[in-house]
């Protein structure tokens, strides 16, 4: 992150790096970007093929006549059995949780009350699908068709870096394993160990003592340095924790048993701290309504809570020791998602006053980057760069406007190299169409294909393949694109919309269905309604604007 930055009555306000953000900046308070969830998956690379899982058996067992089904299933049964006579001997709760059940609301539950400060505190057992040998002759292996359903072990731990950490470990060899980890934990014992004071609430900081500080400790997430902190925290308790009930440390060694890394779902956010919450709802809910509309978002989830955002904050004079503190209210909760394959993007807001946005990998394949931890940096990087397009598209979108010459030269022809196409007409619906089409894939992460756009025209119109196929599509971006409101993407096939293109698409299809194409209906109305009976300012200023725009069209020649 750049370091430059303005102080606001002693706040830190890091410069920013989106449109979004930047719009809004007179009503922060501050910002901070953070790695969120992070999910490792743990291998031992051997064992996922049938020659080396024999290689690895015969030097366990010192002989491959002992591989069969039997002996399998014992080595699971024996996993089971450790795990459960050391959970009693050492007095740790061990639940084991049928189908469906929040694991995630039982630990939070225990990590409340527990008196341990590092170590494990908490066993929870569940069925989920692994992958599982089987041997059905001789020495032969093959995985399981489907893949079964089998014990795994979660192991909460209490880490003095990192917080809550999860390892959740499968029974059957060769024992695959995922290390669960949360950023804004980190961020918080790190920001502890520095005597930076903060207020916290769930995985989200409301108040911060030392902005600057705690946000270039977030930033330590982003840097070739986490590679070794992640692998670090993994190796501090998988060996030790976990995997001990299947192989204790002689066989480990003897037979070389070590957990290779990838990174697998990865969650980055950006976080806006308001100075009123009330003022963020109405932001918020105010984005949600313009947006929602071009960015083709079908549902968006609401959840009632029992607390109202104060409209109102008096700031009292605070000590610079700031208590380390976490909050529990729960706030009418919006979430407003757009998904893109294995990637997902979304707004929600946190506590009283923090507007999150977030970006989900939740296959990190998907960014193209490599999955192994050594990538995790650039993993990072790529969706940090994946959430400002969001938060710039979003930011087009919600303060649109339409240059002075561009309403005018909009249906004229134009060359794009030498090949000449027509201007855009959005009188035609099949033009309307595929601007709705361009700003509802505006956010997608890599841009969009001919092909893309005409699936979504299709989607959106209820138009067959037919109808509106990939050619048709290709020359409707050729005219975008000689408007300047859509380039390609490098030397690739896909195109992206450009911020003026979206700001002005906006505007145009905002002014013809919103406000031309209802003034038009009430004056051809041959009989025009009467106006409310109990007026309000709404009703008004409605139909002054009516009058107005009659009036103008009247000079124009557009109205009788």
């Amino acid at each position: 992150m750049n370091r430059t930055s303005c102080d606001r009555g002693g706040l830190y306000v890091p410069p920013m790096a989106d449109q979004l953000s930047e719009a809004y900046q007179d009503l922060l308070t501050g910002s901070y970007d953070c790695v969120d969830r992070i999910v490792v998956n743990a291998y031992f690379r051997p064992g996922h093929s049938p020659g080396g899982f024999r290689y690895w058996w015969e030097k366990l067992t010192g002989s491959v006549e002992t591989l069969d089904n039997t002996h399998l299933m014992r080595m699971a049964g024996r996993f089971s059995r450790r795990v459960r006579a050391y959970a009693k001997a050492n007095q740790i709760p061990l639940i084991d949780c049928p189908p469906g059940e929040k694991k995630h609301r039982i630990a939070d539950e225990y990590l409340q009350k527990t008196k341990v400060t590092q170590g494990l505190f908490l066993i929870l057992v569940g069925r989920a699908q692994a992958p599982v040998w089987e041997v059905p002759r001789r020495q032969h292996l093959e995985r399981k068709k489907p893949m079964p359903y089998v014990n795994h072990y979660s192991f909460h731990i209490i880490d003095p870096d990192w917080g809550h950490v999860t390892i959740k470990i499968s029974g059957h060899p060769p024992f695959p394993a995922q290390v669960i980890l949360n950023g804004h934990e980190y961020v918080a014992c790190q920001a502890r160990n520095a005597n930076v004071g903060f207020t916290k609430q769930d995985n989200c900081f409301t108040n911060i003592a030392d902005a600057r500080g705690l946000a270039d400790i977030a930033d330590t997430l982003s840097e070739e340095s986490a590679i070794g902190r992640l692998s670090q925290v993994s190796e501090r308790w998988i060996y030790s924790a976990c995997l001990c009930f299947a192989l204790d440390t002689d066989e480990q060694q003897r037979t070389g048993f070590r957990y290779q890394y990838s990174a697998y779902p990865i969650e980055y956010s950006r976080n806006l701290l308001f100075e009123v919450g009330y003022q963020m709802e109405q932001v918020f809910q105010a984005l949600i309504d313009r947006s929602r509309a071009p960015l083709n978002v079908e549902t968006i989830k609401t959840i009632v809570g029992y607390k109202r955002r104060p409209k109102h904050r008096i700031w009292k004079k605070r000590s610079l020791d700031w208590e380390v503190a976490v909050e529990k209210p729960t706030y009418d909760l919006t979430k407003f998602k757009l998904h893109c394959g294995k990637l997902t993007l979304k707004i929600y807001t946190k506590g009283e006053r923090v507007l999150r946005i977030e970006a989900v990998a939740h296959n990190t394949e998907a960014l193209d980057c490599g999955r192994s931890l050594e990538r995790f940096p650039r993993i990072v990087s790529e969706l940090k760069v994946i959430l400002e397009r969001f938060m710039n598209a979003l930011s087009c979108i919600d303060q649109c406007f339409i240059a002075d010459q561009t309403l005018e030269q909009l249906p004229n022809p134009v060359l794009v190299g030498k090949v000449k196409v027509g201007g855009i007409d959005l009188n035609k619906a099949r033009l309307r169409w595929v601007a709705k089409a361009v700003l509802a894939l505006s956010a997608s992460p890599k841009g969009f294909t001919a092909s893309g756009l005409a699936n979504q025209v299709c989607l959106m119109s209820g138009q067959q393949a037919t109808d509106y196929g990939p050619r048709r599509a290709a020359y409707d971006l050729k005219k975008l694109r000689g408007k300047q409101m859509v380039r390609r993407v490098d030397k690739t096939r896909r195109y992206e919309p450009i911020p003026e293109g979206i700001k002005g698409l906006t505007a145009l299809l905002v002014i013809r269905d919103k406000l031309v194409k209802p003034l038009l209906a009430g004056s051809v109305s041959p009989h025009p309604p009467r106006g409310a009976t109990n007026a309000t300012a709404l009703d008004r200023y409605y139909e002054a604007t009516l009058a107005g725009m009659r009036g103008l069209f009247s000079q124009y020649g557009l109205a009788a």
